[in-house]
């Protein structure tokens, strides 16, 4: 399939509490690839961690401490037992096939996906790219402890259930929006890889960041979906590459330079069918200093730097760009975000002006 070049897109938070409120945002700045919002002041359940956590065998909630942990004192064996059956089935079963019900995403925890799927039913349109979200295995087990305060992660046995399930929502929101749109993109939001490497996490091999990520990549390809891959930070984005991910999403306002230091996998990814996402427009009180020509500026500076270090055609860089803001917009103020839609709204304009109409090519890395 085929995307108007520039094509603007999102990072899933908002911080509205009315799901139509960041909806009728959403249809009207990212008409081509609009997205579900979540809505972390809305309610505990739809926190990063929380929101993916409903049907994961350990996992309890307790809202008074307003907090996510994972039990794992007690005897799992049941319930890892009907987990991994529904897991199995899945991963036999092909797009459109497995029962995916018992991990679905239910309204109490996303009010936005319910609302956004709706909308689209109402509206009838078939979109070209409809994009979902699921935070990311590393940032989920290395953020969720267990009853003694132990990141999750470091219990092998839930670490592999948290992926597996991860895995299965994905899948879940790929099926849920199939029928309006020309194709699924879902982002696995990994926040925690602009720390990869650091004493924090010196326990976490670069093995373990590209087979579990690639295991998630996996199951989004076995659905049919593309998988992005999102981080709002600076990291080794190498990783990306050779997790397998489609679409590479990066803070290009605040680290669009960083990119440039791994100029080989960059090059692989392109070469392989990959697009980047920039994520050029702020999201901080800066977007108030921005218009749409000075980011198209920056873009073009940026890729400029990129095309130089990297050996990259600059026309080819423009040509695969998709855009969004730096990160969600969930912690702005409602101000401050719908100017961050507003400018994203504009750019491809500008964009499209300055390096011409045409499409952006989508399909799989090679």
């Amino acid at each position: 399939m085929n995307l108007p070049r520039f094509t603007a897109t999102a990072v899933g938070s908002f911080p509205h509490t009315d799901p139509d409120a960041a909806l009728d945002i959403i249809f009207r700045a990212l008409p081509a690839a609009p997205l579900w919002p979540q809505l972390p002041r809305a309610a505990l359940t739809e926190q990063m961690e929380i929101q993916y956590a409903e049907g994961i065998p350990g996992a309890v909630l307790d809202e008074a401490r307003q907090r996510l942990t994972f039990d794992t004192a007690g005897d799992p064996s049941e319930a890892l037992a009907a987990f991994y059956e529904v897991y199995l089935a899945a991963a036999e079963a092909g797009p459109g096939e497995a029962d995916l019900a018992p991990l679905a995403i239910g309204p109490s925890f996303a009010r936005g996906l319910h609302r956004f799927a709706a909308r689209l039913a109402a509206d009838g349109v078939r979109r070209p790219l409809v994009k979902v979200q699921t935070t990311g295995p590393l940032s989920f087990a290395l953020t969720v402890v267990d009853q003694d305060k132990r990141a999750i992660y470091y219990d092998e046995t839930f670490r592999d259930v948290i992926v597996k399930a991860l895995a299965l929502k994905c899948r879940w929101q790929i099926r849920t929006f199939a029928p309006w749109a020309e194709r699924v993109l879902c982002f696995i939001d990994e926040p925690i890889l602009a720390a990869f490497g650091s004493s924090t996490y010196i326990s976490v091999t670069r093995g373990d960041v590209t087979a579990l990520i690639g295991e998630v990549v996996d199951a989004i390809h076995a659905e049919g979906g593309l998988a992005g891959v999102h981080c709002c930070g600076n990291t080794d984005w190498s990783l990306l590459v050779e997790a397998g991910a489609d679409v590479i999403n990066f803070d290009a306002f605040g680290y669009g330079e960083s990119i440039a230091l791994y100029p080989e996998a960059l090059r692989t990814f392109l070469d392989s069918g990959g697009l980047l996402a920039w994520g050029i427009v702020p999201t901080s009180d800066r977007v108030r200093e921005q218009t749409a020509t000075s980011l198209a500026d920056r873009f073009e500076k940026l890729v400029r730097n990129l095309a130089g270090l990297a050996g990259l055609d600059r026309a080819r860089l423009a040509e695969t760009a998709l855009l969004t803001p730096s990160c969600g917009t969930g912690s702005l103020s409602p101000d401050d975000a719908g100017r961050v839609f507003d400018l994203l709204a504009e750019l491809p304009a500008v964009l499209t002006d300055r390096y011409g109409a045409g499409d952006i090519r989508i399909q799989e890395r090679a």
